[in-house]
């Protein structure tokens, strides 16, 4: 089995360090490269291109959220994970605007670490619910956060904008399945269709599109 290819962009060497440490001892992930700062994880991305970015937002010149864009707008089909704290809330959703597939928490443990970069590279968001929530609060509370009109959604189902809204809570496809009363496989076909219908890139865009639709608020 191929191991994934992971960049770590981090300005502090002990925390590229450690992640480095934990990496070393698996058999299915690899780091490829070091990045202290956006620039150069831009840069190494398009000389190494990994399969995963590991990037941490507060970093010297060029910050992660610009880094994180320029990424997922380049050449390779690269996923980003924003490595944030949770005081962060403004500077993660940004990250998330500029195409990061998910975010980690500094303070997590690092085989959930590895985990969500398994998660990532195998084409999945990563958003927990908890941090969705806080997500969804941040966004309501900008003095420029005008829901948009529901017509822009695409003109999708009724069925399919109770899952948008779901999704937009940070439920699970099992969750979604159970709250519907329908198979897990038919919530994931729902929520194909709702990435299609949506032009959307993954499951993250999806909630950002829940509440910037007024689907979801602090109140729900």
């Amino acid at each position: 089995m191929t191991a994934i290819r992971v960049l770590l962009a981090d300005d502090q060497p002990l925390v590229r360090a450690a992640l480095q440490m934990v990496i070393t001892d698996t058999t299915d992930i690899e780091v490829v490269g070091e990045a202290g700062n956006g620039a150069e994880a831009v840069r190494l991305t398009e000389e190494l291109a990994p399969e995963v970015v590991v990037m941490d937002i507060r970093m010297p010149g060029m910050d992660g959220i610009e880094a994180t864009r320029l990424i997922t707008t380049g050449a390779h089909s690269t996923h980003v994970v924003v490595l944030t704290t949770f005081d962060e809330d403004d500077h993660v959703y940004g990250a998330l605007r500029a195409g990061a597939s998910g975010f980690l928490v500094k303070d997590m443990a690092l085989d959930d670490i590895l985990a969500a970069v398994r998660t990532v590279a195998a084409g999945d968001a990563l958003i927990a619910p908890g941090v969705t929530r806080r997500l969804i609060k941040e966004f309501a509370h900008r003095p420029t956060a005008t829901p948009r009109p529901w017509v822009e959604l695409g003109g999708i189902t009724n069925r399919e904008r109770e899952v948008l809204t779901l999704v937009g809570k940070g439920l699970s496809n099992a969750e979604i399945a159970d709250r519907l009363c329908i198979s897990v496989a038919t919530a994931k076909t729902y929520l194909t269709r709702l990435l299609a219908k949506l032009d959307a890139r993954d499951r993250v865009q999806l909630v950002i599109l829940a509440y910037e639709a007024g689907l979801v608020t602090t109140s729900r």
